[in-house]
């Protein structure tokens, strides 16, 4: 099975691509200038990066390679994905993994509000349709990753930039450490009802007056 082993600079290279082409259609394919300046855009980015126009070109090089981009010739060289017919994406499909490539993981509803300015979608159910054809693409595009400890959500990662580390389950709390967490959450409640009998009897002190 093919494993992608894209570089970060890649990933954000056609990630942009991919984002001005459904939030901006009127100034896409991009200038190698447009696309620097997106690569080195603050917002919608994480990690925030700051490139010089000798890197995005070597990026796009190595897309154009690849046969995930192309130049369109013209008065001013012009660049363009090629990833949606490569992987016959749906605009909803490109969306979401143009921003797993612009800001890495993310829960299902952080994709949801974050893909707004490409697609919206009207429902997390069109949004997990969409993640589990990308997820049974052949290879597959993206992967959910365990849910972190605390987290309502899983999160959905990329996989362009080649497998990613998923990790265990999180471990049970050793004894000790689920002891002192029943010894918190006791001294909590008694806090708690301490606090309540001072307002009672401080309500009390006040009627007197």
């Amino acid at each position: 099975m093919l494993v992608f082993d894209l570089e970060p600079l890649e990933c954000r290279a056609l990630g942009c691509l991919l984002e001005k082409q459904l939030s901006t259609p009127d100034i896409y394919p991009l200038s190698l200038n447009s696309l620097l300046n997106a690569c080195n855009q603050s917002s919608n980015r994480d990690p925030v990066v700051t490139v010089g126009d000798g890197e995005v070109q070597a990026a796009v090089d190595s897309l154009i390679q690849r046969g995930l981009a192309e130049h369109w010739p013209g008065r001013v060289v012009k660049i363009a994905h090629t990833a949606k017919p490569t992987w016959n994406l749906s605009v909803q499909e490109a969306a979401l993994l143009a921003e797993l490539l612009l800001r890495g993981p993310q829960t299902p509803g952080e994709l949801r509000t974050n893909t707004r300015r490409m697609y919206a979608f009207p429902d997390l159910a069109e949004v997990e349709g969409c993640l589990a054809v990308l997820m049974e693409a052949e290879p597959p595009l993206v992967q959910r990753l365990p849910r972190a400890p605390g987290a309502r959500e899983a999160r959905v990662a990329q996989l362009l930039a080649g497998p990613v580390e998923c990790g265990s389950a999180a471990p049970e709390p050793s004894p000790a450490r689920a002891g002192r967490i029943e010894q918190l959450e006791a001294e909590v409640a008694s806090l708690r009802t301490e606090l309540a009998g001072l307002r009672q009897a401080f309500e009390a002190f006040r009627d007197q007056f």
